[in-house]
C-alpha cells in the first residue's frame, strides 16, 4: 500500500501518540507490518498536511514541558479514510460467492 493512504487508514483505526515523529514512524510500522521508509511516511504526512487530511501533529499540550508527535485525522481525512478502508474491504457480494 502506498505511503499516505497507510498513514489515513492506520490513523482512522489506531491512536499514534508518540515522543517525536521518529517514534511515531516506528510504531506505524508496528501496528501495520509493513516497512515504509522514513521519507515516504514523513512525506505522506507532508501530503497529508497540505491536503488538510490531518491535524498539525506537533502539539505542545497545556502544562507540558516537550512536544508530543499525535496523528489526528480532520473530518475531510476521516471521509478520505473511511472510503480507502471500505474500498480495501471485500464486499459481502463476493463473500458470498466463495461460499457457494
Amino acid at each position: 500500500m502506498d505511503a499516505k493512504p497507510l498513514l489515513l487508514t492506520t490513523a482512522f483505526r489506531h491512536v499514534i501518540h508518540e515522543p517525536n515523529i521518529e517514534a511515531a514512524h516506528a510504531r506505524l510500522a508496528a501496528i501495520t507490518g509493513e516497512s515504509l521508509e522514513y521519507n515516504a511516511f514523513c512525506d505522506a504526512v507532508d501530503a497529508a498536511l497540505r491536503e488538510h487530511l490531518i491535524h498539525e501533529p506537533v502539539r505542545l499540550l497545556e502544562g507540558a514541558l516537550q512536544c508530543c508527535w499525535h496523528l489526528e485525522l480532520t473530518p475531510k481525512g476521516v471521509a478520505v479514510a473511511r472510503e480507502l478502508d471500505s474500498s480495501s474491504r471485500p464486499t459481502m457480494a463476493s463473500h458470498d460467492d466463495d461460499v457457494g
